[in-house]
C-alpha cells in the first residue's frame, strides 16, 4: 500500500491553484513532520506554513520563478538552526523531563556530553547538522503528502538568504534549508506527469552483508 503511494507521487512539476488541499491533510502532514527521527530527538528545524501571496510571490522570484510555490494551496519552508546553543538543547532537556517525567540527573548525564560536543564547533559545521535533521523531516512530510495523495515537490532550488531576508529568518536564529510546495497535479502543462519512475535496480541500490 504504502509503496503504491510513493510509486503515485513525483516531484510535480505544475500544481492546479483551483484545486485546494483541505486544512486536515495538510495538519496530518505536518504532524508527521513533527514525529520525524532527529539526533538526539533535539528536532533543530521549524517549518513555516505560507499562504500569504505577496510573500509566495517574492520567494517564488528567489527560486527561479517556479510555479509550483505560487500555484500550490500551501508553501512549507523547512529552516534549520543556525547554530547549537546551551539555551536550545536545555528546552528539550525541560520539555522531556515534563512529559516524561525522566529525572533531570539522568537527561543531565547525556545532554551535557552532547553539548560539550556540539558547543565548541563551528557555527557553520552546527548548521550544517541541523539541515540534515531538517531534510529527515522533509524526507518524512514528502511520505505523509503521498500517504494523503496530495501532490509536492521538493525544491533545493532557491537563494536561501533572499528567503531568509523575506521570511525573517536569520533574527530567529534560523537558516533556510528547503521548500516544500503542497497541492494537486495540474491536468495539462506538467512534462513529468505519468513518466515512467526510473530508479536503480534493487541488484546496485542494496548490497546485503551476511
Amino acid at each position: 500500500m504504502l509503496n503504491e503511494k510513493l510509486n503515485w507521487r513525483y516531484a510535480t512539476k505544475a500544481m492546479d491553484p483551483a484545486k485546494i488541499v483541505p486544512r486536515a491533510k495538510l495538519d496530518a502532514i505536518l504532524q508527521a513532520i513533527n514525529l520525524a527521527p532527529t539526533s538526539s530527538g533535539l528536532q533543530p528545524f521549524e517549518v513555516f506554513v505560507v499562504t500569504n501571496a505577496e510573500i509566495r510571490a517574492k520567494i517564488r522570484d528567489a527560486a527561479w520563478n517556479q510555479a509550483q510555490i505560487t500555484d500550490s494551496t500551501y508553501l512549507l519552508v523547512f529552516a534549520a538552526w543556525d547554530n547549537y546553543t546551551a539555551e536550545r538543547i536545555d528546552a528539550v532537556v525541560n520539555q522531556t523531563h515534563v512529559e516524561r517525567g525522566t529525572p533531570m540527573e539522568m537527561l543531565n548525564a547525556y545532554y551535557d556530553n552532547l553539548k560539550a560536543s556540539y558547543l565548541p564547533r563551528d557555527a557553520e559545521v552546527n548548521y550544517a547538522h541541523a539541515a540534515r535533521q531538517a531534510y529527515i523531516a522533509l524526507g518524512v512530510g514528502l511520505v505523509a503528502a503521498a500517504f494523503e495523495e496530495v501532490d509536492a515537490t521538493p525544491m533545493e532550488g532557491f537563494n536561501p538568504d533572499a528567503v531568509d531576508e523575506i521570511l525573517g529568518l536569520r533574527a530567529k536564529g534560523l537558516r533556510s534549508v528547503s521548500l516544500m510546495p503542497l497541492g494537486y497535479r495540474a491536468a495539462e502543462g506538467d512534462w513529468l506527469q505519468g513518466a515512467k519512475k526510473v530508479r536503480k535496480p534493487m541488484s546496485e541500490l542494496v548490497t546485503e552483508i551476511v
